[in-house]
This record gives structure tokens, sequence and C-alpha cells, in this order.
């Protein structure tokens, strides 16, 4: 019996670390650091981390690190008390506040907030050593994590990606919007022949029989789940490029040795991406570090000066790798505007998904940006609203059952569409410039990262506009239910108005083009025109209107029945 029960305890064990990815010593990562964002604990609040010097011994074979990190912090006052975030998983082995060591019983991490019971007040710094195993993500990079993958010719391919749960899986910081590094050193210790390719500009290799050591550093304020590992036996295509701006912007690309082929022509694409960008929204963020790549065992994450691609250089309809430019665009949206909730995470992916359709259409015109909102247009639920206005962790943002989920890339590009057509290019394009450098005027060296929101946005709209449109963001942003037309038709009239969910104001012209004649009408109050019943009339001919659609909605519930069937 007693052999039984051990045997049941340990296939207990087992399961529940198979679901909690357990590390190697069989403890699992906590509730506390799969919550990114929300609610910050009272022992962070009032912090700010001037800098975060991040040293990591990565072991392959033992899919293991051995790291010290050391935080520059500030607090706003005097406390006896502070806490970082660091995922239990890992075997602290030592803290030093201000280079002094502490003794074990001054600091404990149960639950993967590490609590130090030190007096501290304005700047001070604190060391933590720790080795372990990293969570190891079920499916990345929906599921956070480091990855200990090897590439098709059998060599270590790693990498991290940990948006959702934050930067607490593999480094001690503050996981919350707010935690931003004003700086960052990264020294990356690997097993020769790899190459670790991270973040900013790389100092230095430092190389002994064995082993080589990366320096990279930042210098602009980095965004947390941004920071990343990405270490396999990299080639590395590299060129300057002169910006419209005048500064000149070093590519890098670091690829597998066996996709040189296919690397070289995605990294071609990458000035075309660079010029729609700085054309249509302002100057490339991080010019005085680099505009970086790097091949991952992932989909992609949108790392800061080191994007990672795994879109495995597929080429859609519309003539570019939408991948490489998604994540691309989050240096914009994600990187130089970070999102002071991340309640508001349709920022992020609200205008980094504008920026697909935008993109096609500066490529190719009107019938490929239209035909790529429409794909877009599908996938659209508005189950929830796309903010709520409370404090959200990226979790409760990300998934359906608990907020707007995919909305925020699908509505949210199309909100941005809408609002481009109310309000007009020159307005539109304005709005999002200020939005994104916190400046109408932007040249390289006179912004720097900005934190914003939505009501951020919509004052600036109301203030490049001129007008209050308030109303406009009230019914797409704050509340679920799309705007509803209600036609009614007969031989003699046709009678249109706007049916909203709450009886919200809304005050959205609607284009009706009648015989090929367009008109636009104004629908603050219903409308009744006098028609003949041969007319062909069409609302909205030019789709400028995110609306609800019955033949969507239609759809939507085919192919959800279909899956069920299959």
């Amino acid at each position: 019996m007693k052999f039984k029960f051990t045997l049941m305890t340990l296939l207990s064990l087992l399961s529940v670390c198979i679901l909690s990815a357990c590390s190697s010593n069989g403890i699992s990562t906590s509730a506390y650091t799969l919550k990114s964002g929300g609610v910050m604990p009272e022992s962070q609040q009032g912090l700010s981390v001037k800098h975060a010097d991040l040293s990591f011994d990565i072991k392959p074979e033992q899919k293991n690190i051995v790291a010290i990190t050391t935080l520059t912090l500030i607090a706003d006052k005097p406390r006896a008390t502070f806490s970082v975030d660091l995922d239990r998983v890992f075997t602290v082995s030592e803290v030093a506040v201000n280079n002094e060591v502490l003794t074990p019983d001054l600091y404990s991490n149960p639950n993967g907030m590490l609590l130090i019971n030190q007096p501290v007040s304005g700047e001070f710094t604190v060391t933590i050593s720790y080795q372990g195993q990293p969570r190891i993500p079920v499916r990345a990079p929906w599921d956070g994590g480091v990855m200990w993958e090897t590439t098709p010719n059998g060599a270590s391919w790693i990498a991290s990606a940990v948006q959702g749960e934050g930067c607490d899986l593999f480094w001690p910081c503050i996981d919350h919007p707010s935690g931003e590094p004003v700086r960052v050193d990264q020294h990356i210790t690997v097993p020769k022949p790899l190459v670790a390719a991270s973040n900013g500009i790389l100092l230095s290799v430092d190389e002994d029989e064995f082993t080589r050591t990366y320096h990279w550093q930042t210098k602009s304020m980095h965004n947390t789940y941004g920071i990343a590992l990405n270490i396999a036996p990299y080639e590395l295509l590299e060129t300057k490029y002169q910006s419209i701006y005048g500064n000149t912007l070093d590519i890098q690309f670091y690829h597998l040795p066996e996709t040189t082929d296919k690397a070289k022509i995605l990294f071609s694409e990458i000035p075309t991406m660079i010029n729609f960008f700085e054309r249509m929204i302002g100057p490339y963020p991080f010019g005085q570090e680099k505009v970086g790549l790097a091949e991952t065992p992932h989909l992609g994450m949108e790392h800061q000066t080191i994007n990672a691609y795994g879109n495995q250089y597929k080429k859609d309809e519309f003539g570019y790798d939408w991948l490489m430019q998604h994540e691309f665009s989050h240096e914009w949206f994600g990187n130089q505007l970070t999102n002071d909730n991340w309640d508001h995470m349709w920022l992020h992916e609200g205008f980094g998904s504008y920026m697909q359709p935008l993109f096609a259409q500066y490529l190719h015109g009107d019938l490929a940006y239209k035909a790529q909102l429409n794909n877009q247009r599908k996938k659209v639920v508005s189950k929830s609203p796309l903010v709520s206005n409370t404090l959200r962790e990226v979790e409760q943002v990300y998934e359906a059952e608990t907020g707007p989920g995919g909305d925020i890339y699908t509505k949210g590009s199309l909100v941005l569409h809408t609002l481009r057509n109310l309000i007009g290019d020159d307005a539109f394009f304005a709005a999002t410039k200020e939005l994104v450098y916190g400046t109408a005027t932007p040249k390289p060296g006179n912004f720097n990262p900005v934190f914003k929101n939505t009501a951020d946005f919509i004052n600036i709209v109301n203030k490049v506009t001129g007008k209050d449109l308030s109303w406009f963001f009230d019914v797409y942003v704050y509340q679920a239910d799309l705007p509803k037309l209600v036609v009614d038709r007969t031989d003699k009239t046709i009678s249109i108005k706007w049916q909203i969910e709450n009886d919200k104001p809304f005050f959205m012209p609607v284009d009706i083009q009648m015989n090929g004649k367009v008109i636009t009408l104004d629908l603050t109050k219903p409308v009744s025109l006098p028609i003949n019943k041969m007319d062909v009339i069409i609302l909205d001919p030019n789709s400028k209107i995110l609306k609800y659609d019955q033949h969507i909605v239609d759809y939507q519930r085919f192919l959800k029945n279909k899956r069920n069937n299959s």
C-alpha cells in the first residue's frame, strides 16, 4: 500500500506539473505570476525602475539559467519593505540591497512576489542571484515562457515570449506597464557556437574556450515583456539605411543558417516597411539602437528592436509578410506608445492591425485595402467593450471569456478605419502622430517613449478636429454592440435611422448611393426619402462605417456550426 500511495502521489504531482508547467524541481508557477498588470501590490506602488542590469548564463542541455539581476529603483517615499516579481520556480541564492547582502530571513518568495524586508528610500539597488528552469510554454507565444527547441540541423534554439504572463517568468521585474526600465543592460552567456540576439545595441562579445558573452544595451525606456532572449547558431544579415528623416538606421536580421536564401528575400522587404511607417506615422522610434529581427521557433512577438519572427517566410495575396509587418508596427504601437493599463490594449493591437490594410493600400490601392479590412470584419464579435475602464490584467483583455479578446485586433482596426473616414486623413494621421510621440512634430532625438490610454486619444482627436467626438468612442469603444443601421423601404419611401445600445447619442453621417449618385445623410435623427420602386440604392457604398451586419453574424454562426459538426 505504501508503494501504491507513493506512486499515486507521484502521478498526481506529474499531472499537476503538466497542467501548470512545473520546473525541474517540481514547483509550479503561481497564479500570481501567471497574471500581468492589473492592480499593483502595495509593496510596489511608488517604485520606478531606472536601470535593469540582467546577466544570464544559459545552460541549453539542462534547460536552465543561472542569473543575476541588479535593479536600480527609485522610491517616492521611505519604506520598510518592497517587492519585485519573480517566478517561484527559481531558487534565489542571494539578495543584496545597496550591495549589502541580506540574511535569508529578510526576504521570501512563496507565490512569485519576492518580498524584501529592508528599509529603502530615494534611489537604491537590489541585486538578486537565482537559478532554475524557466516556465516552458505549452504553445508560445500565446502561452508564456522560455522555449528550448532545436533547429532543423539539431542545434539549440532558445526563445522567450512572455507578453501574457509577464517579465517575471525569467527575470525579476515590476510586472506592470509602469515597470518599464529607463535603460537595460543584458549580459547573455551561451555555449559556442550559439549566438545571443537581444534588444538594443551590441556593445561587446567576450569569449573564452567554451562560451561567448553578449552585452546588449538599450538607450530608451523599455517595455517589460519586450525584453527577450533569442539564442541559436544565428547568421546575421545587416545593412545601413538612410531614413527620410535624415538619420541612419542599422537593420539587422538574425536568422538560422538553414534559411539564408529565404531570409534575404524577407530582409529586402524591411526598407519598404520603414518608408511606409515613417511617411504615415513618423520617425522610427529607436533609431539610436537598431531595426532588429530574430528568427524564432514561435510565431512572433513585438520585442523592442529585436522583433521575433517565426512565420516561416510565408507570403499572402497582398505581397508582403503580414507577421513581420504586424510585429514591426508595434515598435510604434506598443513600444514607443505603451498603454498605461492593459485595459487599453486595443491601442497596441488595433493600431497594429490597422497597419496591415493601410500598408496594403500603400502598396496596391483600395482593392487590397478593402479586401484585408473585409477579412478582419468577418472576425469581429462585439460581445464585450474594447475598454472596460477598470484595471485589467493582460489575459483578462486577450481572453474572450473575460474581455474583448480578438476584437482588440479586428474591431480596433475597423474602428480606426471608421474614424479615419469620419474626420479625414489629415486629422486622423495628425492625431495618431501626437498619440504615439507626445508631440505633433516628432523628429529623431526630440521624443521619448510615452504612456497613453483611450481618454488621451479622445482628447487628442477632439483637439485636432476642434469637435467633441466623445459620442464616437462611447459607442465603438466603451460598449459592446455595434451601431445598427435600420432601413425600412417601400415603393415610395426609404426610412433610415441608427439603433444604438443604451440609446446613446450617435451622430455618424451615412453615404447613400441612389442610381449611381452619392449623397451624405445627416442621421442625427431618422431620415425618410422619397424614392421610386425601380431605384437602385446602396447604403454606405464605399464601406466607410463599422456597423452591425446580419450577414456577418449568420456567417459566423455557420462557421461555428461547421466546426462543431466536423
